[in-house]
């Protein structure tokens, strides 16, 4: 039943509404503390330093903060394919260009592919910069999150990148909301301009409150 429902339209379509639902979640809650460097490096780092030790006793030291992870790849990864599979199936299904121009979606729309392509990219070089140190400037200092940051974003490279990268992400949320609310069958009519409303907000929410990290270094608040 599985193998059915994932081979159907309607099932990849689920699968990516729910993995994009699930990446939104942690996307909330990871601008949240990204502020954290607002309060200095104390606090940033002792939040960072908190990440692995939460569940413990319980859950050994990290075995919580890997399990979020892999929850994570697995939602990724469930989410590019399904969104590369649902476009491999949509090219098949219209193999001739129209003759006559459709409507011309939203800017949001057309370019949910490329942002796509931006995020996953992105993600590769984030984890390489803040997580594992590979492409870090400055030297990466393992246990010190906030220098790590601070010097990601003394470089005008690592600005335009995550700056870029962010405004990508603002739009796929605004569409990519919208149109998992209609999969998984809470839009209508009377509801859409709430949805369209929360979507929005949602995507303008984290767009400046990632954007406001590099800002901050930037323009000396955070040093």
């Amino acid at each position: 039943m599985a193998r059915t429902v994932w081979d159907s339209t309607v099932g990849k379509k689920t699968v990516m509404a729910i993995s994009g639902l699930i990446m939104l979640l942690y996307l909330v809650a990871h601008m949240i503390g990204n502020l954290k460097i607002y309060f200095g490096a104390g606090e940033f780092n002792h939040y960072a330093h908190w990440l692995r030790t939460v569940g413990e006793p319980f859950m050994h030291y990290g075995w919580t903060l890997w399990l979020i992870r892999m929850v994570l790849v697995v939602a990724v990864v469930a989410h590019i394919v399904s969104a590369y599979q649902l476009s491999r199936r949509d090219i098949k299904a219209r193999p001739n260009k129209y003759v006559h121009k459709k409507p011309q979606a939203s800017y949001a729309t057309r370019t949910m592919r490329w942002g796509g392509i931006i995020l996953a990219l992105f993600v590769v070089w984030h984890l390489l910069d803040l997580t594992t140190g590979t492409v870090h400037s400055g030297g990466f200092q393992e246990g010190h999150p906030y220098q790590n940051v601070v010097d990601t974003f003394s470089t005008w490279y690592g600005n335009v990148i995550y700056i870029v990268a962010m405004l990508a992400l603002g739009l796929h949320i605004r569409h990519g909301f919208w149109s998992a609310a209609q999969t998984l069958g809470v839009g209508s009519r009377t509801r859409d301009r709430a949805l369209k409303t929360t979507a929005n907000a949602l995507a303008l929410l984290l767009t400046a409150g990632f954007i406001a990290v590099p800002v901050g270094v930037m323009t000396g608040v955070v040093s």
